[in-house]
């Protein structure tokens, strides 16, 4: 088949400038579709929509990626907001969880990448923790730290070893969501990738760091590669 299709989740921000402009904008970091090329795959930008468009839309991808970003909404996961979570963007966790749904339900190959692990968690019902210290660098700086893969998992076919990874994140994944497993843990024990075990999905992994930082194409190329052999008849998208 043709370089297979891969939506990649974008965000609204305000005053976005470029040239003499400035205006709200659908957003993503140039990273991610340069990840998506670099492996292989043709990257379409997904602007937030109406959450009954998810399916719609899902349904026209081989694969799907959930990017990264600020702290989903503790309200989303049942929890009271901690004094260190961020603020809240409804527009965008009901999108993403909207995205990641979909994917779940029509077995789309689907790639959670930092914010997209969180979402996939909250997705399945489990929970967040709202604050951590250690696995960012200074305000708008990657740090980077060793992630160890869990042996005989899907992640550790892609990474059989351990890596250093960028990473910028101060929440982390408390209660697994539902049928999800580790695929690796940092040094300090904290969850750093997670999956849906064989059988239950064509591919649903997700990491906590960001591999579009760094020069690693493996884990966007296991997910190419899922979308190149997904089965071409999927569950029939909502309507609407």
């Amino acid at each position: 088949m043709q370089n297979p299709l891969i939506g990649v989740s974008t965000y609204m921000e305000n005053d976005v400038r470029w040239g003499v402009w400035q205006h709200r904008a659908a957003v993503l970091p140039a990273g991610y579709h340069r990840l998506v090329q670099r492996a292989g795959g043709c990257a379409l930008l997904l602007p937030p929509d109406a959450d009954e468009q998810a399916h719609r839309i899902v349904s026209r991808l081989d694969g799907l990626v959930v990017s990264g970003g600020p702290d989903v909404d503790p309200a989303r996961y049942g929890a009271e907001r901690g004094p260190d979570c961020g603020p809240a963007d409804p527009e965008r966790d009901a999108w993403e969880l909207a995205l990641t749904r979909a994917a779940l339900e029509q077995g789309v190959p689907l790639l959670g990448i930092c914010r997209g692990m969180q979402v996939l968690n909250v997705s399945l019902g489990g929970t967040l923790v709202q604050h951590m210290e250690g696995h960012r660098g200074s305000p708008g700086t990657f740090a980077e730290h060793t992630v160890l893969p869990v042996g005989g998992t899907r992640l550790a076919e892609v990474l059989p070893e351990p890596v250093s990874v960028p990473t910028y994140h101060h929440q982390a994944v408390a209660r697994l969501g539902d049928g999800l497993v580790p695929g690796a843990h940092a040094e300090d024990g904290t969850v750093e990738a997670l999956e849906l075990p064989r059988g239950e999905h064509p591919f649903v992994l997700a990491v906590q760091w960001h591999p579009e930082e760094g020069r690693d194409v493996r884990v966007m190329r296991a997910l190419v590669a899922a979308a190149r052999a997904a089965p071409v008849e999927r569950a029939a998208p909502a309507a609407g």
